[in-house]
């Protein structure tokens, strides 16, 4: 039994739920990372060690190595391919322990040579230029070939279709020659492979993968539940709420929708189940709230680093910029759930049952890697330097904290954990610079812009909405930090150049909707997760994460209208404020016309006010403010004055 395991009633544990290998089994269906080789005995304990040499390797490598980055990102590639093949088998359902065909073999091989045979000739390959011979040109499609076979296993076929369009594109269509393409796709170090996604992957985001690794072996993750379930567990629909505030902290540690709902689920699912919630609405409230983590300060998933240098901000400002937005995300979800609980009569958990802070204040040390990043970030330290400063202080506070103190083999399985956790990220941000390459060596980009402007005959809201339909889309099994590389190269500029957008809220726009695909139908991953714990059916949990998660369907459109929401622009205090109240009212007045309640049962014309008064509010014109209030104050006149005097006469 598990430590958060440990920490569930008897009654609860009682509870009709899936257990680990329920969760297992549905990932396994629906998730291409959870598809791995089995190794156990010696083999398993030489890939640790060789897993942990590497991202020690990574370590000497972003701080003290003086490598140029086109070396940095081939050595760093030609080490993770073989990794890659080495966990990932062929197809799914492979399940024959410490054996890896010979072809697997061969393939790992062949597929290193390139990006080693690049580094070692680096200063040949910058004089020929485009040039190519033969033998380059060849080393080039093998290096590609072999990276969208990792990629297809590691993450998935949706985001090869994409890759194999644009290529298509840029070869047939385009008629571009290999040469050409070649040095571009693979050789270029500003577009292609080695561009900007798979740079930063190896020079920020591995280390912060390090670092998270390191936080949850410190114990963080049961802190967070224990503090949620002390700060919210005993109101009504507690656990519910326990699900949205823990996941909300959790999600500053993970980044990953999915990890972020099988940790926090196991324990909050079976309660919400025992308060009352349906089974299909406890899987969807832990899967809303966890894909929320991808976009809560500071770590927000791996695709902030990507868009720190696609748009020129620096990441402190990013993390700084992402707050609001991110409150609203989760104040949304947990008025529903509130609404939710009045509306079935729940009651929270008893507040013996609870955790005291009088024994969590003490353990209030295990924030200080986080608080530690976040001072060093704003203060100007370098991204690498800062997390693996974080990552030394994880330890630290690890070894101090005697409920789950560091130990070697923790050490070990955390320096392990970080490297697999790169994998995937690593494949898809190489297949994603390969699409940004076909873009911008056709000159896609341009042609898209003229397109969409045309189409949307220059209304905003018309190429928003193209946006979020392409976002959600490519998003369904493609990881988030691949989304968004691919909407920033592909949509982002349309609405940057052809719409005159904020350029940090344009990517900010395709980044929320890439994540939503988490949750959104029919590849909704982070929903099937929940709904495994939850033995509920996963399409309706699915769509019930959906409706929870309503709020970053439309947080997105508040800042791109108002760049207020994440502090751009020309604006006052009282404009500051008026717009961040005017917003969280209208999620309120949102949250309750969606449940149908708000102080009494709401009929369908007092659930379409309270939408219309939420709209209103939302959008970002004093006019309309004034009109969601004027419909707010007649909604609870009805809802608190009229209401109870008609239940009181027919009693």
């Amino acid at each position: 039994m598990s430590d958060i395991e440990k920490k569930i009633p008897e009654e609860v544990q009682a509870q009709d739920v899936g257990s680990q290998a329920d969760v297992e089994a549905i990932m396994k269906k629906y998730d291409r990372e959870s598809n791995t080789r089995t190794w156990t005995g010696v083999p398993k304990m030489i890939i640790r060690y060789v897993f942990s040499a590497f991202m020690l390797f990574m370590i000497w490598m972003s701080l003290f190595a003086k490598w140029g980055g086109q070396i940095r990102t081939c050595v760093f590639l030609g080490c993770l391919v073989p990794f890659t093949l080495l966990i990932y088998p062929v197809k799914k359902g492979q399940t024959k322990e410490n054996y890896m065909p010979w072809y697997d073999i061969v393939l790992a091989v062949v597929g290193a040579v390139p990006f080693f045979y690049y580094a070692f000739n680096l200063e040949k390959m910058i004089k020929i230029g485009t040039n190519l011979g033969t033998l380059e040109i060849v080393l080039a499609f093998v290096a590609i070939l072999v990276v969208a076979e990792c990629c297809r296993r590691a993450v998935g076929i949706p985001i090869l279709c994409v890759a194999g369009f644009f290529i298509f594109y840029a070869l047939v269509i385009k008629g571009k020659s290999f040469n050409f393409s070649a040095y571009n796709l693979f050789y270029a170090n500003d577009v292609g492979m080695l561009s900007t996604p798979i740079s930063v992957c190896s020079t920020f985001i591995v280390l912060f993968l390090m670092f998270g690794a390191f936080l949850e072996a410190t114990g963080v993750a049961n802190f967070f539940i224990d503090c949620a379930n002390a700060l919210v567990g005993w109101a009504s629909g507690g656990p519910a709420k326990v699900a949205v505030v823990s996941s909300a902290l959790c999600g500053m540690v993970s980044g990953s929708s999915v990890g972020n709902t099988v940790t926090t689920g196991s324990v909050t699912i079976p309660m919400m189940k025992r308060t009352g919630y349906p089974g299909e609405f406890a899987g969807a409230v832990e899967a809303s709230a966890s894909t929320g983590g991808q976009i809560m300060p500071p770590i927000m998933g791996a695709a902030a680093f990507i868009m720190a240098e696609m748009t020129g901000v620096e990441y402190s400002e990013i993390i700084i910029r992402a707050i609001l937005p991110a409150f609203l995300y989760f104040a949304g979800i947990f008025l529903m759930v509130h609404f939710q609980a009045k509306k079935l009569g729940l009651k929270g958990l008893n507040r013996k049952d609870l955790p005291k802070w009088k024994t969590l204040l003490p353990k209030i040390y295990l924030l200080l890697p986080l608080v530690a990043l976040v001072v060093m970030i704003v203060k100007g330290m370098t991204l690498a330097l800062s997390a693996v400063i974080a990552t030394a202080i994880a330890i630290v506070v690890s070894i101090i904290n005697k409920d789950d103190r560091m130990t070697v083999g923790k050490f070990f399985n955390a320096l392990e954990n970080g490297t697999k956790n790169t994998l995937s990220i690593a494949m898809a941000c190489a297949i994603a610079g390969i699409i940004s390459g076909c873009i911008t060596m056709t000159g896609l980009a341009g042609k898209l812009i003229t397109y969409v402007v045309k189409l949307s005959n220059g209304h905003l809201i018309i190429a928003l909405l193209l946006t979020m339909l392409c976002c959600i889309v490519l998003g369904m099994g493609v990881p988030t930090t691949a989304n968004y590389v691919i909407m920033a190269s592909t949509c982002a500029p349309i609405l940057c150049n052809g719409m005159g957008v904020n350029i940090l809220a344009a990517n900010m726009f395709c980044f929320y909707f890439g994540i939503v695909a988490d949750i959104t139908p029919p590849v909704a991953l982070a929903a099937y997760a929940g709904s495994a714990i939850a033995k509920a059916p996963p399409m309706k949990t699915a769509l019930n994460a959906t409706r929870l998660a309503i709020a970053a369907f439309i947080i997105p459109y508040m800042f791109v209208y108002n760049n207020v929401l994440i502090f751009i622009g020309e604006y006052t205090a009282f404009e500051a404020i008026w717009s961040v109240v005017t917003a969280c009212l209208g999620m309120f007045a949102l949250s309750a016309g969606l449940i149908g309640f708000l102080h009494n049962n709401m009929t369908w014309w007092e659930r379409a006010i309270a939408i219309a008064a939420g709209m209103c509010m939302i959008y970002p014109e004093t006019f309309t403010d004034y009109i969601g209030i004027a419909l707010m104050v007649v909604l609870i006149v009805i809802q608190f004055v009229l209401k109870p005097k008609k239940q009181t006469a027919a009693a």
